[in-house]
């Protein structure tokens, strides 16, 4: 094996230790070990071996006693990772070595380690989401009143609050959380059924050993299997990563948005006495942690597509699968914990200048009053359809002439027939109509904190 090269940026730039321990390769190593002395104990259980070799088998399942470096020769001469790892056990167990791996296919081991690993990935994400869901509650909190412009289509649409936005978030990131849970049951499970899920290996007592060996590493066993569990569940899980990544793009990608220099409503953390924006351009603060969010979505969704294509095995199993997953899982992970720490640290330190939020809303002319103009048009009995026109033909002549949205209406006859100009005013002030913004921020927000406090 090639030593000392960095070449993906997992092994230098991106994922947390915390996240990427779990994929490590010694970690992966000393989960084989383990789940080979439950299935030993398992066996001794129901007096298929001496409980002796059990306990030898457990005292010996340690990388103290089993090198990676030794699994690491071995594979090198048989070509075979599993019974790599079986020989190198059964060296450290001396006479008791015989009894590892009885009864079992490489799959049993190998997909039960990997179910104990996404069990501690998956509470590795659901973790950073519930702190990322608690900041976005606390900041849809306090801009539950902050207002701002609304956009759709990247144009002014209506007034809106800040907190609003935030609480649609925090909103997403609830139901995230569900999903995943939701999703960890069906994923985190192993098997020990043998070459084509028969349990034919395992002899009389075969579903117990099944049950014993689960048990003994605290996950539930599949309900069927071939020689593999099925990869439906993996591709759902991998899915889910991809969509929670998908709505970090999205945050990421507004911030990125509103902190464009004509915006500038919010900007992501910057250093000023240290951080450097650009190699030639002195001024510039940008938004890096949030672009780099918004690229890992891109793999993310890509290894969603690898992880589709990955249910679809031939017969019983074959080995189309496996290579692939050795890439995509923990790069999965490790990408999506990156994204998940960056936004938290986004949104811990954002930047917020509701003075530019004053300035922006103004920017038609009060235009983005044009609904409520139109709606009290329609009140005062002129129909639904006619309202409208007569509120558009105003609203063109604002870009036309660069009059205010309030001149024209108070120089048009049809307008000035059914308002006064202190109504026109009145239905001008952005603030007069949010509606029940504010309302559903505090409803929102009581219903998610409820929901984390039942999660503790």
């Amino acid at each position: 094996m090639s030593q000392g090269f960095l070449i993906h940026p997992i092994d230098y730039r991106y994922g947390t230790p915390e996240m990427k321990k779990i994929f490590d390769r010694r970690s992966w190593l000393q989960k084989m070990l383990e789940v080979e002395a439950a299935l030993a104990r398992a066996h001794a259980e129901v007096g298929n071996i001496p409980k002796e070799a059990a306990d030898e088998i457990s005292k010996k399942a340690s990388l103290e006693f089993v090198k990676l470096e030794r699994v690491n020769d071995i594979e090198a001469v048989i070509k075979h990772e599993t019974m790599a790892v079986v020989k190198a056990f059964a060296e450290a167990c001396g006479e008791y070595g015989k009894y590892i791996h009885l009864g079992a296919t490489s799959s049993d081991i190998l997909d039960t380690v990997l179910a104990l690993q996404l069990k501690e990935a998956i509470d590795l994400v659901e973790k950073r989401l519930i702190e990322l869901c608690k900041i976005l509650v606390s900041l849809a909190e306090e801009h539950k009143d902050t207002i701002c412009v609304g956009r759709t289509h990247g144009q002014h649409a209506l007034p809106y609050t800040l907190g609003h936005k935030f609480a649609v978030w925090a909103y997403e990131v609830k139901l995230h959380i569900e999903r995943l849970r939701e999703c960890r049951k069906r994923v985190c499970v192993g098997k020990m059924s043998g070459a084509v899920g028969t349990y034919a290996g395992f002899g009389k007592h075969a579903k117990l050993i099944e049950k014993l060996t689960m048990e003994y590493l605290g996950i539930k066993p599949a309900e069927i299997s071939t020689q593999i569990v099925p990869r439906d569940r993996l591709a759902e899980l991998l899915c889910l990563l991809a969509l929670i990544s998908s709505s970090l793009d999205k945050f990421a990608r507004e911030i990125r948005n509103l902190q464009r220099t004509e915006i500038r409503e919010l900007e992501e953390p910057f250093a000023e006495e240290t951080q450097v924006g650009s190699s030639t351009m002195s001024h510039k603060r940008n938004p890096i942690n949030c672009e780099r969010v918004c690229a890992l979505a891109k793999v993310l969704r890509g290894i969603a597509v690898a992880a589709l294509e990955n249910v679809v095995l031939e017969h019983e199993r074959d080995l189309t699968n496996s290579a692939c997953e050795r890439a995509i899982i923990p790069e999965a992970f490790v990408l999506l914990d990156e994204q998940l720490v960056t936004m938290i640290k986004v949104f811990r330190g954002l930047r917020i200048y509701p003075e530019n939020m004053e300035r922006n809303l103004h920017l038609t002319k009060g235009l983005i009053l044009s609904e409520n103009v139109m709606l009290r048009l329609a009140e005062k009995g002129i129909g639904r359809q006619e309202a409208h026109e007569i509120v558009r033909r105003c609203a063109m002549k604002v870009y036309s002439t660069g009059k205010t949205f309030a001149e024209v209406l108070k120089k048009d006859p049809v307008v000035r027939k059914h308002l006064s100009e202190d109504e026109i005013d009145e239905l001008l002030n952005p603030y007069n109509y949010i509606g029940i913004a504010s309302e559903k921020v505090v409803e929102v927000t009581n219903e998610i904190k409820e929901f984390l406090r039942n999660l503790e």
